[in-house]
């Protein structure tokens, strides 16, 4: 197996967890357990009688020859799983995969075939996804040739060092397979080591800012909000990495918020809190710039509130506060929002939100146990093979150690999240309300720059290119490559980055048609991002020559405090 494809794929398909908001709160299996999706199932297929004989007829033919060995069915050649030569070399073998791979393509073509609405489709295509995966002969350790190949190279010690992997993973939440070394990285020693200070700091958050590193910077400055569950440094990964470096590097002023990980006394923080938060960093960074404007640039979860935050702007006037809104991988219109909005319903929603009361907080190890079953070939059966059968230490990948490295959510904001997923209230005017104003993203009319990623299963492209149409000022859509996280950590050094998109102002209302009309770009958005951004800078100064000011003063170096928090 080949250790830096499959880490690159675990990357791809790692993600921002704070979406998942169900699910964290009552645990995975609650998707795994039969429910009326299977009675629909099942209703379909017996309106289709013919489909389902046929079906089944030609599986039963199928697993005839393949085992009269005559069966020409065989894995994708890019399918790492079956990449040994002993799975096509070996006759009981190459028959097993034969046999799983048969079955599998039945299974997908029935719950295709029984014709059912978006949400039981989904649903039990993720219950389907789930029960192939574990179903491979690859995680069979009486067939996996991974395992005995370490068997016979270790002298069975592999499976002395798989065991106590495995109980080491079993033993504290969350409860799948490690996909990094604990002590892999160090938070201001190999990761957020972009120099710079803490300026600011309430209760929520600590305000981080950059040293400059040019001699003029961009008149206005950027703030950048990550998410709430995750810590900031996803845009301060290791040197050649960082956004925040290389955003630096291009002349412009770079603040982040990096927020307090909560604990059950932060119960009652919830959407306004936060806002408010952000409506105080906003007014230290024109502070400490000297600057009337400011630029935004917010993901995920992090996006949604600052959206809010923006309508509140509007409503009070003081919209002119913002030079410009960027949004990564955030979506406001959450129907058919992706496999997360597919498990929400009132039932379900009520039982999170109970959980979490009673906890005062949503935890962000069981929301990391969640993720990993969204792609479980990825982040699930590769870790099992590597960790457990083979006996090997996983190698070490700055994303995943970040993901790894998860805060909790308070309750009150939990269960705001999930009201507004569930009404779907940010596509209707005065259906949400921010710091005492109701929520009209029409009336957000700056310039905005959208980022979304084409695999991103999290947050779907489409959904997030819907922005487009709900917000007031002219959009720039971005589609970048790759899954949710590394969509976003999309350095120029990375030779396999493109986007796409469409001339500013041009956006079609069906993201189909941007998809046909947009023009692929070579390199990262991050290049295009920060001209974009530059345009919308207000000039050139000369760069400061200390961080903060008098009533803003340097009160630690980065990367701060709050992110050691555990």
């Amino acid at each position: 197996m080949n250790e830096e494809v499959w880490t690159e794929d675990a990357v791809d398909a790692a993600g921002g967890l704070d979406l998942l908001l169900t699910d964290a709160a009552l645990g995975v299996w609650h998707r795994l357990r039969p429910d009326s999706s299977l009675v629909r199932l099942a209703g379909g297929l017996a309106r289709r009688p013919r489909f389902t004989v046929r079906q089944t007829a030609q599986l039963a033919a199928q697993l005839g020859r393949i085992a009269a060995g005559r069966s020409t069915v065989a894995a994708d050649p890019r399918d790492r799983r079956f990449a040994d030569p002993a799975w096509t070399g070996n006759p009981f073998l190459r028959r097993s995969v034969q046999a799983y791979l048969a079955a599998a393509t039945t299974a997908e073509e029935l719950v295709a075939g029984a014709e059912l609405g978006w949400r039981d489709d989904t649903r039990l295509k993720f219950l389907l996804t789930n029960l192939i995966a574990a179903a491979a002969p690859s995680n069979n350790p009486l067939l996996s040739p991974v395992g005995w190949k370490a068997v016979i190279e270790t002298g069975g010690e592999n499976t002395v060092r798989g065991l106590r992997n495995l109980a080491s993973d079993l033993a504290t939440s969350p409860r799948v397979p490690s996909m990094v070394p604990a002590g892999a990285f160090e938070v201001g020693k190999d990761l957020a080591v972009t120099p710079g200070g803490v300026v600011h700091a309430t209760e929520v958050f600590e305000l981080i800012q950059y040293q400059p590193v040019t001699e003029t910077v961009h008149r206005y400055p950027l703030l950048i909000v990550p998410p709430m569950i995750n810590k900031y440094y996803i845009v301060d990964l290791a040197p050649g990495r960082s956004m925040v470096e290389f955003l630096v590097g291009m002349g412009h002023q770079v603040f982040v918020m990096s927020w307090r990980n909560p604990d059950a006394r932060h119960r009652d923080r919830d959407l306004d809190t936060y806002g408010g938060a952000l409506v105080q960093a906003l007014a230290a960074v024109r502070a400490i710039s000297g600057e009337a404007k400011a630029s935004v640039c917010a993901l995920c979860s992090g996006g949604i509130m600052t959206s809010m935050v923006a309508a509140h702007l509007g409503v009070t006037g003081q919209l002119d506060q913002l030079a410009s809104l960027c949004l990564g991988v955030t979506v406001l219109d959450q129907s058919q929002s992706g496999t997360a909005g597919a498990f929400i319903d009132e039932k379900t929603a009520a039982a999170a939100m109970a959980v979490s009361s009673a906890r005062g907080y949503l935890d962000g190890r069981t929301l990391a146990e969640v993720f990993a079953w969204l792609r479980p070939d990825d982040l699930i059966w590769n870790y099992w093979v590597n960790n457990y059968l083979a006996g090997r230490t996983p190698p070490p990948f700055d994303i995943l150690y970040w993901n790894a490295d998860v805060t909790r959510l308070p309750a009150a904001l939990h269960h705001d999240f999930i009201r507004l997923g569930l009404a779907n209230a940010l596509v209707t005017p005065g259906a949400a309300t921010m710091l005492g104003s109701p929520v009209d993203l029409g009336k957000v009319d700056v310039d905005a720059y959208l980022i979304a990623g084409i695999t991103d299963h999290l947050c779907p492209w489409e959904s997030c290119y819907r922005t487009t149409q709900l917000l007031g000022g002219p959009a720039k859509f971005v589609l970048s490559t790759s899954g949710h996280i590394a969509a976003m950590v999309n350095p120029p050094t990375n030779a396999k980055a493109a986007f796409r998109t469409v001339s500013p102002g041009a956006s079609p209302a069906d993201p189909r048609e941007f998809l046909a009309t947009a023009t692929t770009v070579p390199g990262s958005w991050w290049t295009d991002y920060s001209d974009w951004l530059a345009e919308r800078g207000g000039g050139q100064r000369k760069s400061p020559r200390t961080l903060g000011r008098k009533a803003y003063p340097v009160r630690s170096a980065a990367p701060g405090t709050y992110v050691h928090d555990r």
